[in-house]
């Protein structure tokens, strides 16, 4: 293969401004610390997420900054932009539509990390899936268990909410992303897993599964511990997973502070060196989706 640099990552964050904090002692990671990782682990981009809304971080971060990185490292980052629901005048009907449309002219592929702690079917969220959908962007998508206390779009337990969003939005390409998403690739045993990282064999598809089948407009973002958790606690049933739905998902890490670990990489490795996923698989889970999806530069 030569040099191996065979990924695109789903899902990053960065700061211009060291020091920066998201929960607790972690910082955010410069540009420049993550391109040291790139170089390390065979990560030829990624693609960066702004986090505008206060649920998810202590300070708001604009898309603007997320296109001056992008600017100065142009073959290494690749911008989405993000908007609250609650932008543009705070009311359900806001032109979020002018927003959009200027950070698209401006190179972004797609929006999210959406982390606003509001309802799927909430009218300000409806709002703003809307004026997605009508800008032909993707849209990445953080899920929380509660209202308050905690960031991320609220769904109940068997995501009925998003059931909803991905019927009413069908040309809306959904990225699923995070605990309380990926914790249902089985059958939800504990609603207290909506939190965390579920063990053991999965007896038979959950949620997430069942609505991948049965709406060709949600992927699968594996960023993130819940992300490797969902496809690694079982891998039996994750190989099968990657074979039923290799055109949908994508490679991502999530990385935020400098050690945020990266698992998934090294997972997929394994699993192509070994024989047990094809490599056609691998690269289309690797990149090949992520430039299909976004339509980047091969």
């Amino acid at each position: 293969m030569g040099k191996l640099r065979v990924f695109i990552d789903i899902h990053m964050h960065a700061t211009r401004f060291p020091g920066t904090q998201q929960w607790g002692s972690n910082e955010f990671a410069t540009p420049e610390q993550l391109i040291e990782r790139f170089d390390a682990t065979a990560v030829d981009k990624a693609i960066l997420l702004p986090l505008v809304s206060p649920e998810a971080r202590r300070g708001i971060q604009s898309t603007d900054e997320i296109l001056d990185i992008c600017r100065q490292y142009p073959n290494r980052f690749i911008p989405f932009c993000n908007v609250d629901p609650r932008m543009v005048g705070n009311a359900p009907d806001a032109p979020l539509n002018e927003l959009l449309d200027f950070y698209k002219s401006k190179g972004c592929k797609g929006i999210g990390e959406v982390t606003a702690n509001l309802p799927f079917n909430d009218s300000f969220v409806e709002n703003l899936f809307q004026h997605v959908q009508a800008a032909h962007l993707p849209l990445t998508f953080h899920i929380s268990p509660e209202i308050g206390r905690n960031y991320g779009l609220y769904d109940e337990p068997g995501l009925p909410l998003l059931e909803g969003a991905l019927r009413k939005f069908p040309n809306l390409t959904f990225l699923g992303h995070s605990q309380a998403f990926w914790c249902e690739i089985g059958p939800l045993d504990n609603v207290k897993d909506r939190w965390g990282y579920p063990k053991g064999p999965i007896r038979r598809p959950g949620r997430v599964v069942e609505l991948m089948r049965k709406y060709p407009n949600l992927m699968g973002d594996l960023s993130a511990g819940s992300g490797f958790n969902a496809v690694s606690r079982d891998e039996i049933f994750g190989l099968e997973f990657f074979d039923e739905f290799q055109d949908r998902l994508f490679f991502g890490t999530d990385i935020t502070s400098p050690t945020t670990p990266g698992p998934l990489r090294d997972y997929l490795l394994k699993q192509r060196a070994e024989g047990r996923l094809p490599e056609n698989i691998f690269r289309k889970v690797a990149s090949g989706n992520a430039v299909r999806l976004l339509k980047l530069d091969a």
